[in-house]
């Protein structure tokens, strides 16, 4: 009789189900891996730095970083061989510099337009990690992005000229011997910030 009553009690409590659980920590995997992305990329930057010349106090004042830690990552790198100059013009063509540039002509209609512009939810999507970029997502986004140019014509003159340009080079496969110096992640932040800071004006300034 007790074993039939708790049955009926335990038939009646709530269960989680799989799929709850799933939709529960599916954020909390987003920020997880998002923050492992982006202490990997952060890692790359300080070789980037390193390999431009800064020195590793410099480089741990703006990587919030100990300078022995910075020292250590340095030291690393410089073991496994000659540093690659890794070049800052705006123009180069290989595909992850150009979905860089893409990315920040999306986002900077973005926080103009806010959620008015078709991009703004690719754009959200890609700053939190939800969205990688593919073939598939950089196509998306670009259609997005022109449909805001359409819509804002006349007010995004920069913009569209700076997609013109991003978006012949995708459609054209680059023409660089080799694979360019830096990791897609690095190529695609690095482009991405050269490109907002033209299109928002932004003068390049040396920090001492």
């Amino acid at each position: 009789m007790a074993g039939d009553q708790r049955q009926r009690h335990g038939s009646s409590t709530p269960a989680l189900t799989e799929a709850q659980a799933a939709r529960m920590l599916a954020g909390m995997n987003e920020v997880i891996r998002a923050g492992e992305e982006t202490r990997r990329l952060r890692t790359e930057m300080i070789k980037v730095l390193a390999d431009l010349g800064w020195t590793q106090e410099r480089i741990a004042r703006l990587t919030d970083m100990s300078q022995p830690a910075v020292s250590k990552q340095v030291v690393k790198h410089r073991d496994a061989g000659p540093p690659r100059p890794l070049g800052l013009a705006l123009g180069q063509d290989d595909p992850p510099w150009l979905e860089g540039r893409l990315w920040a002509v999306a986002e900077d209609i973005a926080e103009t337009y806010g959620s008015a512009a078709h991009c703004r939810p690719a754009v959200d999507a890609l700053a939190r990690g939800r969205q990688r970029f593919t073939p598939e997502t950089v196509d998306a986004l670009r259609r997005l992005v022109e449909e805001d140019l359409r819509r804002y014509e006349g007010e995004l003159a920069a913009h569209r000229a700076a997609y013109d340009e991003i978006s012949r080079a995708l459609d054209v496969p680059s023409r660089a011997a080799g694979t360019p110096p830096g990791s897609a992640s690095v190529r695609r932040t690095l482009a991405h910030r050269l490109q907002l800071d033209r299109l928002q004006g932004e003068v390049a300034e040396d920090t001492p």
